[in-house]
Parts: C-alpha cells; structure tokens; sequence
C-alpha cells in the first residue's frame, strides 16, 4: 500500500533509461513506503507544479518532489533515490555525495543527453499493473 509521506518520482514516460529507474525502484522499495511515481507528463506532474513557476524549468527526466515539499533535480535526485533505498544504494549515493554537485551535475547531463539513443523505450514501459502496485502510481 502506497504512503502518503512518501516521495514523489516524476519521470519521462517515454524514455528507457526513466522506465528501468522506475523497474528498479520498485523492485527495491516492496513495501510501497518510500516512493510513489507518475509520469512528466501526467495531471500529478501538472498538479504538483501549477502556478510555482517551476514546472518549465525542470529536467525532462528525473525529478523527485519529496514528502516534505523539496523539489530535487539531477544528481541530487538520483543520489536521493539511493539514500531512500537504503543499504548498498545508500551507502554508494553518500560515497558519491561527497563529490561536488558541479562534476555529478555534469555527468547527470551527460547521460541526459544521449539517454534516448542508448537506452531504447521497451515494448513492455506502460506494462499492466498488477493490484498491489496500482496505488503507487499516479497519473
């Protein structure tokens, strides 16, 4: 069941790199507590960021709008996802929160850019869902 503290993680429905983020989340988050996900460009998104001026200034890939009401882009989101995570995942995003934002940034846009080419759209992105993970996605 889907917690209503948890984050919320936004991402490119028609990207393959996005929907094995969200594969990946999922699979590591089994109880549903930690995140809640919907697509860019999905009505939460619209919700979410109607009338804060932010919604033209983000990413198309990744944003995590966080329970209390932070709003993380780039490399701070990805790190944030590991540190939810927790175990490995946490441990690798604090080694690599030591970097400076600047160089993680860079290699976060690096990936951006050719994401597309490399990481083809699966057949199976808008797969049907089964009941227990309906309530963490939003639309």
């Amino acid at each position: 069941m889907a917690d209503d503290r948890a984050d919320l993680l936004f991402y490119d429905g028609t990207c393959g790199l996005c929907h094995r983020l969200v594969t990946f989340v999922v699979g590591r988050d089994r109880q549903g507590t930690r995140f809640r996900f919907a697509p860019l460009a999905g009505d939460t998104f619209a919700d979410t960021f109607q009338g804060t001026g932010r919604g033209l200034d983000l990413p198309d890939s990744v944003v995590i709008r966080t329970a209390d009401g932070r709003t993380l882009v780039r490399s701070a989101a990805i790190l944030h996802i590991g540190e939810r995570l927790g175990g490995p995942w946490g441990a690798t995003a604090r080694l690599l929160g030591l970097l400076p934002r600047w160089l993680l940034d860079l290699g976060y846009d690096g990936v951006a850019r050719v994401r597309r080419a490399l990481f083809a759209r699966p057949a199976e992105s808008c797969p049907f869902l089964p009941p227990e993970l309906r309530s963490r996605f939003l639309p």
